[in-house]
């Protein structure tokens, strides 16, 4: 077993997750500490600047600095790491034209830690033709192995909602004897979930996010903005399919007529009736479905969901999880598959033609 830091800076561009997990790349042995480290208001202003820029870009550079930098001054408190996994900071997202790009260079975090470091997991995905996200999927089959395990979860098809700047959905078969073999995940991008809310309560408001969802709950969606939003492209695409944060320009313009509060729960609703979409286009739906990420703290958007979903909703602590630090755990437990060689995405999750194990793995001088 191996004890891997995964670390973790998501679009909703408020901080870094860190959190260790102990694993062979395959069985989950144990969770263990966890920290955050959130982005002050100036360095997220930052980090928005380069939203949306390509290697080379005029504010690429100072965002690549500042990821490795925040990264490694919270690293440093987890001296017990044996491998670290390094996310960086997405910027810009198009597996169908320019690629993926994560800004953060993972040879200058493991020159600053003495520590092996695993990073741009998704490059290799894109090369042979897959979506390059979502990558936690296998990692939710592990943790669905880990909880049914424990007792803490019956052994039924059940689903993973990640609500962060933008929402995932992986559907596990506990059936299946490996994360890789076929039907074990089915796994696509549903739509926004925070970002737009984030962005709007930015934007007027001058605050990072909708807290607990109060404002939204105040409000009344706009049906006729949500029916429109269901239009876009991206509904119609076959499963796996992943989105760049910043797809859906027109949801901004199209609440702007729209008070503060029925515009934040006509975005909420918005992120919710997606997530319905994306569970109908499934060929056997989940049982159950854990939310984890920061959505899940949103009482509007957790409302929205059991309302619009067909299934059982709960958080993914129900399972015995920590839905704050799942993402983190996957990239520490990513980090050790891509050390062995295991496959980390396949045709079910970003629709690549088959296993893929993506990663690079650099080692600090003189190791």
């Amino acid at each position: 077993m191996i004890r891997a830091l995964g670390m973790m800076s998501g679009t909703s561009l408020d901080g870094v997750d860190a959190a260790m997990i102990e694993t062979d790349g395959t069985r989950i042995a144990g969770f263990g500490r966890s920290a955050y480290r959130a982005y002050s208001g100036n360095e997220s202003g930052l980090l928005h600047a380069a939203l949306g820029q390509w290697p080379g870009g005029p504010d690429v550079a100072e965002a690549a600095e500042l990821s490795v930098a925040a990264h490694a001054a919270l690293a440093e408190a987890f001296p017990e790491t044996e491998l670290v996994g390094y996310h960086g900071q997405t910027l810009a997202h198009d597996p169908a034209g320019r690629g993926t790009h994560q800004a953060g260079c993972g040879a200058a975090l493991a020159r600053r830690l003495g520590r092996p470091v695993v990073w741009d997991f998704r490059s290799e995905d894109v090369r042979r033709g897959g979506e390059g996200a979502p990558l936690a999927p296998f990692f939710h089959w592990a943790c669905a192995e880990w909880a049914m395990g424990q007792g803490l979860l019956p052994r039924i098809p059940v689903g993973f909602l990640n609500l962060g700047g933008v929402g995932n959905l992986t559907f596990v078969d506990p059936a299946a004897g490996a994360p890789e073999a076929p039907g074990a995940c089915v796994a696509f991008d549903t739509g926004p979930a925070n970002a737009p809310v984030n962005d709007l309560m930015r934007a007027r408001r001058g605050l990072a996010r909708d807290e607990g969802g109060r404002l939204a709950l105040l409000g009344r969606p706009d049906a006729a903005v949500i029916a429109r939003f269901l239009d876009h492209p991206h509904f119609a695409r076959a499963l796996p399919k992943s989105l760049d944060r910043d797809a859906f320009p027109a949801l901004a313009a199209e609440v702007a007529g729209l008070s503060d509060a029925d515009a934040a729960a006509t975005l909420t609703h918005a992120a919710a009736a997606a997530v319905a979409a994306g569970l109908a286009a499934l060929d056997r739906a989940p049982e159950l479905v854990l939310v984890c990420g920061g959505g899940r703290h949103n009482a509007a958007m957790m409302a929205a969901l059991a309302a619009r979903l067909p299934v059982r909703v709960a958080p993914v602590e129900a399972a015995g999880l920590d839905g704050d630090m799942l993402e983190a755990q996957a990239f520490g437990w990513l980090a050790v598959r891509v050390l062995r060689g295991l496959p980390t995405s396949g045709p079910g999750t970003t629709g690549a033609p088959g296993p893929v194990c993506g990663g690079r793995i650099s080692h600090p001088p003189g190791r």
